[in-house]
């Protein structure tokens, strides 16, 4: 990528200069700005957000990219991210990604309008984050795995989290178990169904596919699902939400049929989202340390920034909490 001090050397100026020209500062004439142009544009040069600046400053700022900065999982996740900036002198500022590679987001990347960003956004890229990931500039990423010395990984257990989930409802007597996924593309998701059918196999359970919906981890996306399952008229004994969003909309989605849970039918959920505690008749659910994974975060690119040794990949456990959504199954000799 072309810098200001190639426009500089190419048009046969000083490095004052073509910023002074950039800039479109009256002091230039019109001939040594219209030269600066000209190499500005054979370059490719693309001016940012503090081309102003002969080099690029510290900005005291941190990037928080999300797919959507209204579900309810992201407020412990900010909350952590916001405590350790501000504790640190820091701003940071929350964005969405939706529009992936040609969001607004994505501006803050490629013109370094921060210092480092956090990065938990399915539809942005992996190349986009190899491609702005540097030294001077860390990302850390929440929800995939990447190879690069300047992308940091904090990852929560959601493998171990499935599995506790699903094994969780086989300890109950539960055989029959749906899965309501989140999107297909999402490595949180993966991971989750990775453990779900780890602890199937080895209770020797097939998974039927007949009982798997997508919810894209909304809760219009569980409403619509469990209404799907519903319409089968061969309901399973429970259902695995791969987050409590969608596990909230099954909940309406079940009462509307005149199905009680977990009388009729048992649901376990992931996240542990303020709401899954007040919902009727309380949600059991997998705890994400979302306060912790975002604290972390933080804590690594101020680190790196320092220029300190850093490992690339943490993990974090995640917490089973028990509710009143899973029944247990009374078994043949009982």
């Amino acid at each position: 990528m072309a810098t200001i001090k190639d426009v500089a050397k190419l048009a046969g100026v000083a490095l004052s200069t073509a910023s002074y020209a950039l800039n479109d500062n009256p002091r230039i004439s019109e001939a040594t700005k219209q030269r600066v142009l000209d190499a500005a544009k054979a370059l490719n040069y693309q001016k940012n957000g503090f081309a102003s600046d002969l080099k690029r400053t510290k900005t005291n700022t941190i990037a928080l990219i999300l797919s959507d900065l209204s579900g309810p999982y992201y407020s412990d996740l900010i909350r952590g991210v916001q405590d350790v900036c501000t504790s640190n002198g820091y701003d940071f500022i929350a964005c969405s990604s939706i529009g992936g590679d040609q969001s607004t987001a994505i501006k803050f990347l490629k013109e370094k309008r921060v210092d480092g960003a956090i990065i938990l956004a399915h539809n942005i890229s992996d190349e986009t984050c190899i491609s702005y990931a540097r030294k001077d500039f860390p990302l850390v990423v929440l929800d995939r795995k990447l190879q690069h010395d300047f992308i940091y990984h904090v990852e929560v257990d959601n493998v171990h989290g499935g599995y506790i989930a699903a094994n969780h409802l086989i300890e109950k007597g539960h055989k029959d178990i749906a899965y309501i996924s989140g999107p297909t593309n999402s490595f949180d998701n993966k991971q989750r169904f990775k453990g779900y059918q780890q602890a199937l196999r080895e209770h020797e359970i097939v998974h039927q596919s007949k009982w798997s919906f997508v919810g894209n981890f909304t809760k219009e996306g569980g409403y619509r699902a469990t209404k799907l399952l519903v319409a089968q008229r061969n309901l399973p004994t429970a259902i695995f939400f791969a987050n409590d969003e969608m596990a909230i909309g099954g909940v309406r989605a079940l009462q509307e049929q005149k199905y009680n849970v977990p009388r009729d039918i048992s649901i376990i959920g992931f996240d542990d989202i303020e709401l899954s505690e007040y919902l009727p008749p309380g949600l059991t659910t997998i705890k994400q340390p979302k306060y912790e994974a975002g604290a972390l975060s933080v804590h690594l690119i101020f680190q790196v920034l320092a220029g300190g040794d850093v490992d690339n990949y943490y993990r974090l456990s995640t917490e089973f909490i028990e509710r009143n959504s899973v029944k247990k199954l009374a078994s043949k000799n009982e």
